[in-house]
């Protein structure tokens, strides 16, 4: 190896180690984490980190929402967010905010259009998440969520390896297709020794607005029989509503408009939970 070569390596290594401090000093600033994951996609899993850090910002917790599908960010859409992210005197980002509790930082606050595709391989989204996580001015915080895509690729397994004490919600529907890949994801976790906090059955029942009638559109129960059969956590079941849909569709908050029905109730279940065990 000549020296040119070798002083590159060395100058490159001395660049991680001090991005992975950075990170390290940035997590020791923060109270709870958690990855939001699911085994599979269209299951809610974004919906729902969405609704539970405006939850948890509305309880009056200092929250930050990381969005790390680097491929299909949809969390400043749902949430209206359309500013970009801006850094500080000292070149760290700074966390969109969403409201006053609530800071946000994703890939889509950073490129130039929303459809703009981004066409990376791993190692360069590994290298974006730790800057997410090490390069963000975060401050103090109550809770960290984290949104990654469906699967177990290389986004959770960044956090997983970055994150050491982050906690896995595992977001289902009750339907066994989608059931058959929430084991693979607890599977992941235990793979990784990454704790599981629980696991949470989205689209569960849907209350007709005309009967009352509850209508089983994707079944209902799944979610809680898996984490019984798997010796894990049921968080609770989040019902279906078609005014959640309209609402993350226009990035208006479901929970500012609908705070009294079962869903925004289901919701604060879930963080008053995760507040009380994690």
């Amino acid at each position: 190896m000549s020296s040119g070569n070798a002083e590159a390596m060395f100058a490159k290594q001395r660049d991680a180690d001090d991005r992975d401090a950075r990170v390290y000093r940035n997590l020791q600033k923060i109270g709870r984490k958690f990855l939001i994951m699911s085994g599979k996609g269209g299951v809610g899993k974004t919906s729902v980190s969405v609704n539970l850090s405006i939850t948890l910002a509305n309880m009056g917790l200092r929250v930050g929402l990381v969005d790390v599908d680097i491929h299909g960010p949809d969390v400043p859409r749902m949430l209206g967010i359309k500013d970009k992210i801006k850094s500080n005197v000292d070149n760290r980002l700074i966390p969109v905010p969403y409201n006053e509790n609530l800071g946000v930082i994703s890939i889509e606050s950073l490129i130039p259009h929303q459809d703009d595709a981004v066409i990376w391989r791993g190692p360069i989204k590994t290298n974006m998440i730790k800057q997410f996580l090490g390069d963000t001015d975060w401050g103090e915080l109550d809770c960290l969520l984290i949104d990654s895509p469906p699967g177990t690729g290389d986004e959770p397994l960044t956090i997983a390896q970055t994150i050491k004490d982050a906690r896995a919600i595992v977001v289902t529907t009750p339907q066994e297709v989608a059931l058959a890949d929430v084991r693979k994801s607890i599977n992941f976790c235990k793979s990784l020794n990454m704790d599981i906090f629980g696991i949470l059955e989205n689209m569960s029942g849907f209350q007709c607005p005309h009967c009352a009638k509850e209508i089983k559109l994707y079944g209902s129960g799944g979610g809680q029989k898996t984490a019984v059969g798997s010796n894990n956590r049921f968080l609770g079941k989040i019902p279906f509503d078609v005014n959640m849909v309209a609402c993350g569709d226009n990035g208006i908050s479901f929970q500012s408009e609908f705070a009294e029905s079962a869903v925004s109730k289901a919701f604060r279940d879930v963080a008053e939970k995760m507040m009380k065990w994690a």
